[in-house]
């Protein structure tokens, strides 16, 4: 049964650890995901996204923390609570001899209320290849339908693990508008990627993890630094090419134009969620290497 009235979050991450030997993977980490929200998971690999998403799937075991998935530990999670859930993994095994629509029916039979097979092989851009055999599918038709098989089950939570990896930037972004069109109907998506312009897109929220620790946490065009997200304006008069920082690049701009009308080449350009990205891995590192 549904949790999404009773107030708590689809998810719930709190004091997460996981070891592996001496080393520890993922160290202390917290955060939630609200019913609905869309949250993309960034980090460099190593970072311990994928254990930390693993875990919330219920293929691995957590050392310390308390974690909660629409309501259930899923370390404990039964039939029930993995029919609720969607899963794209990063790969997938050989299908053997089936046709792309035959896997997909034949998944959809696990699932009290299936989407409908066909509505589904369209959306990911497969109805023309429904009758092919999985092993003839190119490795992007492969990915389209590992994405099918995700949400065939009409999950109230799905996991995206580097979901349009071999698409082509057409196939992107009819995928991107297959997922706005689940989050309208209320669909929760944890997302991992290495694609930012992908997570700007997507997602409500971003939250960087680097070396198992979470780094930041909040709306993707809010997190970082507040000096790394200052824009900067750029423009070419006679004496060359200018740039400035600025919080107020409205008023630079009057200002420039005020003294000498629109200059030549003029542009503002706000930082993006990649150089805010990588802004917070710098100062992450940089933090870890001081000395203690």
């Amino acid at each position: 049964m549904s949790d999404r009235g009773s107030g708590s979050p689809a998810v719930s991450v709190q004091r997460l650890v996981k070891r592996y030997g001496e080393r520890i993977a993922v160290d202390d980490v917290t955060f939630e995901v609200a019913h609905g929200e869309t949250v993309a998971l960034l980090g460099p690999n190593g970072a311990g996204k994928s254990t930390t998403v693993e875990i919330l799937e219920g293929y691995r075991r957590r050392d310390a923390g308390t974690v909660r998935v629409l309501g259930t530990d899923p370390a404990g999670g039964g039939l029930d609570w993995k029919a609720r859930i969607g899963v794209v993994l990063q790969s997938t095994g050989d299908a053997g001899s089936a046709r792309a629509r035959e896997q997909l029916a034949h998944f959809a039979a696990f699932y009290p209320a299936p989407r409908d097979v066909d509505e589904v092989l369209d959306a990911v851009g497969l109805a023309s290849a429904a009758r092919q055999p999985v092993r003839a599918l190119s490795g992007g038709q492969r990915r389209r339908l590992d994405v099918a098989l995700g949400i065939i089950g009409r999950p109230e939570l799905l996991f995206l693990d580097e979901p349009t990896t071999g698409f082509d930037p057409e196939a992107r972004h009819r995928f991107w508008g297959l997922i706005r069109r689940l989050k309208r109907e209320g669909t929760t998506i944890l997302l991992t990627t290495h694609d930012l312009d992908e997570a700007a897109a997507l997602s409500d929220r971003a939250a960087v993890i680097a070396g198992g620790r979470l780094v930041d946490v909040g709306p993707a065009d809010r997190i970082g630094s507040a000096g790394a997200r200052i824009p900067l304006v750029r423009w070419r008069d006679a004496r060359g090419v200018h740039e400035q920082r600025t919080k107020d690049p409205g008023r630079l701009v009057a200002s420039l134009v005020a003294t000498g009308g629109e200059p030549d080449a003029l542009e503002v350009v706000r930082p993006s969620l990649e150089e805010v990205y990588l802004d917070l891995l710098r100062s992450h590192r940089s933090r870890e290497e001081q000395p203690a």
